[in-house]
């Protein structure tokens, strides 16, 4: 997943992301599991907007 984020990102962005996610180091495991809900959430949120397309695993676009 962070590959997806990582390729939406200009350079610089995804360098300066990459750069302070090594620079804070462990993490526990529920703060993450709650960031990754936040997230889930949001996602499904803007999909629900229609600003996000959430296509299925192995769907093919044309």
């Amino acid at each position: 997943m962070k590959d997806k984020i990582f390729h939406n990102m200009s350079q610089r962005a995804a360098t300066l992301l990459r750069d302070d996610l090594e620079a804070k180091g462990a993490v526990r495991l529920s703060e993450v599991e709650a960031a990754q809900k936040e997230i889930l959430a949001a996602a499904k949120r803007l999909a629900d907007e229609g600003q996000l397309s959430l296509g299925a695993a192995g769907e093919a676009y044309i």
